[in-house]
């Protein structure tokens, strides 16, 4: 029998702390501690060799239920449509004009933040409607 295993979310982006406060605010993760002998990530990131600066950040979930998510930098841009992406469940148990209307009010709460609204997809009498949205640097996740 296999065990359950942790595991974290790794994006590729171009601005991992820019990526990771953002999608803080989005689950209400939160930054962890600096390592042991750092006052804050600031200072860590200023001991790393310049190259190597503002290259990674994470967050976590203050509970810790959730995966933790680590962002790292990457020279090549997004070209094409994420193979996986996030759902971010806000919808849950409504139907109809009520659900959409909570993806709705997230979808304001996210496009203040810096994201942008692509497309809402409508129950279709298998599948609830979702809101397919952009983080900051274009990848894509839904509201469902």
């Amino acid at each position: 029998m296999a065990s359950v295993k942790q595991f974290q979310v790794t994006f590729d982006c171009a601005q991992p702390e820019r990526v990771a406060r953002f999608w803080c605010e989005v689950l209400g993760y939160v930054v962890p501690p600096p390592p042991p002998g750092f006052t804050s990530w600031t200072e860590f990131d200023q001991a790393l060799p310049p190259e190597r600066q503002g290259s990674a950040f994470a967050c976590v979930d203050p509970t810790g239920v959730g995966p933790r998510l680590f962002f790292q930098r990457v020279p090549e841009g997004k070209t094409v449509k994420n193979r996986l992406h996030l759902d971010v469940r806000v919808g849950t148990g409504l139907a109809g004009d009520e659900r959409v209307a909570a993806l709705e009010a997230e979808c304001a709460r996210l496009v203040a933040l810096g994201a942008v609204r692509v497309r809402l997809l409508h129950a279709d009498g298998f599948n609830e409607s979702c809101l397919v949205m952009h983080d900051v640097e274009g990848n894509e996740f839904c509201l469902d």
